[in-house]
């Protein structure tokens, strides 16, 4: 029961922190231009807080490791509040990109919590817990924009202080509220902390952890790939508002964490989960590669759908096979190494997205389903080795 209590907490934790970076997104651009910031330089500074992250976050996790999970969570959450308070008092460009920089060499927060799940769970709840946490950022993501839009009307700064504000009280509920689930006990505290960054690559090497780290990788480009897909098609073919993109937007996020919150049912179903991951990414496929040959809204719009609600699969299934395959004692670090992959994915999908554009909107689509096909071969691949 005490468990159970904790994951509620840490839900609640998820849900104010992904909330405060959901609330930035609509009115960072607009923030950033008096300081100079534009649209190449916006790409820029969203992938600075990737590559920051993709460097930190194994380091955080192998932390966490050592010295638990709850200080390693703090010291993440309180650098999220900090990067809140820079971007409010920036006074030129230059800290816009401190401010991202801080929150991404401070940004384990995702793999630690994934960690504390791990800790606590068993495989026959593994992926029905990561389920949980999955649902909760992805509720954060999805309203926070909607309020991020709403105190903007309030004054430009207003939205950068209440995340900050409710990063603070998300520090403050894992300081008083969180139990530890990495006690000393069960803390390698003899050993020093000797990651490497070739890490980054042996991980990759390992039979069943490597090829489901690639995986992720994989389906993470084709999503954040889909999305500028989403956009360009919204504005240029379909002609939408930004209030419609937005509902739209919604819905595609909304329908990532119904799955999500069915994973308990479908891990009844089905013994395996590289089998829900296989059968999920097959179907993900299939409705990018619609989307890409149609023009007409209602078929565009079953497809994103189709592909938002299987897609809600990929993060639970991949973390719940990952920590079926590792040592209590290298949790942090590996779910952290997965997370760095999941950021540069984040950044490469837009990246080639955009070099798609050039030839035709549509081609943004083909090139997310076959980001999918490669990762559907590896599903494949998964499902033998495991």
């Amino acid at each position: 029961m005490k468990q159970d209590k904790n994951l509620w907490i840490l839900v609640f934790i998820c849900i104010i922190n992904s909330l405060g970076f959901g609330i930035i997104v609509p009115v960072l651009y607009s923030y950033g231009k008096q300081y100079g910031i534009t649209g190449e330089t916006l790409g820029i500074l969203t992938a600075s807080f990737s590559v920051a992250q993709f460097f930190a976050t194994p380091v955080l996790g192998s932390l966490s490791d050592k010295w638990g999970r709850k200080p390693i969570l703090v010291i993440s959450l309180a650098g999220t509040f900090l990067s809140f308070l820079m971007f409010a008092w920036a006074g030129s460009i230059y800290v816009l990109f401190a401010a991202r920089i801080l929150d991404g060499l401070t940004g384990g927060n995702v793999s630690v919590a994934q960690a504390m799940v791990s800790d606590t769970a068993t495989p026959q709840n593994r992926a029905k817990k990561f389920g949980i946490i999955g649902s909760a950022f992805g509720f954060g993501f999805v309203i926070g924009p909607a309020i991020g839009g709403l105190l903007n009307k309030f004054g430009p700064t207003i939205p950068f202080f209440f995340a900050a504000g409710i990063s603070l009280i998300g520090t403050l509920c894992t300081i008083f509220l969180l139990k530890e689930t990495n006690p000393p006990e069960k803390q390698n505290r003899s050993s020093k902390v000797n990651f490497k960054l070739s890490a980054l690559i042996t991980t990759l090497k390992r039979p069943v952890i490597g090829t489901a780290v690639f995986t992720g990788f994989l389906l993470t480009m084709a999503q954040f790939t889909m999305i500028i897909g989403f956009q360009t098609f919204s504005v240029d073919v379909l002609r939408i508002s930004p209030t419609q993109i937005g509902i739209l937007y919604a819905g595609f996020g909304i329908s990532g964490i119904v799955m999500q919150l069915s994973v308990p049912l479908l891990t009844k179903w089905f013994s395996s989960k590289s089998i829900i991951l296989l059968l999920s990414t097959v179907l993900c496929m299939v409705a990018m590669f619609i989307t890409g040959l149609t023009n007409e809204f209602i078929t565009f719009i079953t497809g994103i759908c189709t592909y938002g609600l299987f897609n809600g699969l990929r993060n639970p299934m991949i973390n719940a096979i990952i920590a079926d395959h590792i040592d209590h004692n290298e949790q942090g670090k590996i779910l952290g190494i997965n997370q760095s992959y999941a950021s540069i994915g984040q950044t490469l999908g837009p990246v080639t997205a955009g070099f798609a554009a050039l030839i035709s909107v549509h081609s943004i689509f083909f090139l997310s389903s076959c980001y999918i096909l490669f990762a559907l071969l590896l599903s494949f691949r998964l499902k033998s080795k495991e």
